[in-house]
């Protein structure tokens, strides 16, 4: 199968998703800037979570540059991604309207930690079907910032139980770790 077909229905489906998610952020019925100040943590939710659906819109059409052609596992694989990027909306939206309670605030971070789980499997298994002398492979290397992350996540997690801000403060600190899309595919595809 042709990748082409992946990437477009990846990118349809992540679209959606952060269509939905935008959606569930409603319209106060006031006309004062004062209405909009309860909505301050659903749209503080919606932007953390639209920051993770860009990052992995990004690095996802980053790694599939790499890519020479997909099997079935890889299409698995794939949905598996697409499977916890579709939870987004419904996590992002309880994390919103609850305000940082210890069970949204852990069921948001055992969705991002299940995300870059899938997003660890979809590498690993685009590898095994490229080879170790791959530029895929080679651009990949360890992976450390990926295995970083599902600790991090892990660990807020664990820390939602006590201090769920702090946990927030760890989810984001992953985003922010993600911004800059990973620059080794590109270099390695320069080569």
């Amino acid at each position: 199968m042709h990748k082409g077909r992946l990437e477009a229905f990846s990118d349809g489906v992540i679209a959606i998703i952060i269509t939905i998610m935008v959606l569930e952020m409603k319209v106060p019925h006031g006309t004062d800037f004062a209405e909009l100040k309860p909505l301050v943590p659903v749209f503080l939710s919606y932007a953390l979570s639209f920051i993770y659906v860009g990052i992995y819109w990004n690095n996802h059409h980053h790694l599939f540059q790499a890519v020479k052609h997909v099997r079935g596992p890889v299409l698995w694989a794939n949905l598996h991604v697409l499977f916890w990027l579709s939870l987004f909306p419904f996590v992002t939206g309880w994390l919103g309207e609850n305000h940082l309670t210890t069970n949204t605030v852990a069921l948001y971070g055992a969705v991002l930690f299940m995300a870059g789980s899938a997003y660890y499997i979809l590498v690993r298994v685009l590898l095994s079907g490229h080879g170790p002398d791959s530029t895929l492979a080679k651009a990949m290397g360890a992976d450390v910032k990926g295995k970083i992350s599902l600790v991090i996540y892990a660990a807020g997690i664990a820390m939602a139980c006590w201090q769920p801000w702090l946990a927030i403060v760890l989810y984001t600190s992953v985003a922010i770790m993600w911004l800059v899309p990973d620059r080794r595919i590109e270099r390695h595809l320069a080569e």
